[in-house]
């Protein structure tokens, strides 16, 4: 029987996790030529201020927090092509009604949503199955997520930090180009951070037990096995790892806002509360620039004696 994420077992279960399993979010990367080896943040307490305070200071640390491993040895990747009808984050606006630059968000330089806008407000949460602060901010991001307005396209984009988290990140889209990958989104967490099911940042799972795993949501064993290395999930991971180049991701979770905006907070609650108030800015941005564009000319009428 699974359990679900909101239920009384898993939140006591999770906060343990989250003392008992600190190298979650700051185990530093395995050695791998191929894998981008930024390192995550680190989640020293059980309480979310702890928890997003940890981050700050992971990433203060590193002397360049963009620095990664990049895929083809000595190759910078090129950033993402721009939406075409995107604002540079560049000359984002930095006056936010009700926010403070540096304190409840960050401007990203240069960043870029992960898929085109065409015309949604992106939230992307940046997170990893065998982080313990990303276990326990499922269950508060889950409501919010469904509560949020057509307008907004919600996406989760997993980080390839390295070593045991990369295995991850191959399964998560594995299961989504299988169709199963929301079904087992919750139950993930639960065999790593619960039931222990899963080694997650306690040894390595292999591709094998993992598609014994997702055995469990419909998925052929040896079809998902084999599906961990093939070039559409490849693909898919080579674009989760750019983009979290791209816009200078250092842990998890994190969420961002049209490829422009991270926000901060005290706590889990307050970063959702000041996400909530970004999006509101960004379809306030959107609407200026809607009003402010020039009306399509009339087209011509047909000359005389023309059909």
């Amino acid at each position: 029987m699974r359990v679900s994420m909101s239920s009384p077992l898993l939140m006591p279960a999770l906060a343990l996790a989250a003392v008992a399993a600190l190298a979650g979010c700051n185990k530093e990367p395995a050695a791998d030529p191929a894998a981008m080896t930024e390192p995550a943040a680190t989640a020293p307490a059980a309480d979310d201020a702890a928890l997003m305070a940890a981050a700050e200071a992971a990433a203060k640390a590193a002397n360049d927090p963009n620095a990664a491993t990049q895929p083809d040895a000595g190759a910078t990747p090129e950033p993402a092509a721009p939406d075409a009808g995107a604002t540079p984050a560049s000359t984002a606006s930095s006056g936010i009604p009700g926010l403070v630059k540096g304190t409840d968000y960050e401007v990203i330089n240069g960043g870029q949503p992960f898929e085109p806008l065409n015309g949604k407000i992106e939230v992307v949460e940046v997170f990893n199955y065998v982080c313990p602060a990303c276990a326990r901010f499922e269950p508060m991001l889950q409501p919010w997520k469904q509560s949020l307005p057509a307008d907004v396209r919600f996406t989760y984009v997993p980080a390839a930090f390295g070593g045991n988290w990369d295995q991850y990140v191959r399964a998560f889209y594995t299961a989504q180009t299988m169709g199963i990958g929301s079904k087992a989104h919750n139950g993930l967490y639960e065999a790593i951070h619960v039931s222990g099911k899963l080694k997650g940042e306690r040894g390595e799972d292999s591709d094998e037990d993992l598609a014994k795993f997702f055995a469990g949501y419909g998925a052929d064993p040896k079809q998902f096995a084999s599906g961990m290395r093939s070039f559409a999930v490849t693909a898919k991971y080579n674009q989760a790892r750019q983009f979290i180049m791209t816009n200078a991701v250092s842990g998890t979770p994190t969420l961002i806002i049209n490829g422009r905006y991270k926000p901060k907070g005290r706590s889990f609650d307050d970063m959702i509360r000041i996400a909530d108030v970004l999006v509101a800015h960004e379809r306030a941005q959107a609407s200026a620039r809607a009003a402010q564009a020039p009306a399509a000319a009339p087209a011509p009428a047909p000359a005389a004696g023309m059909r």
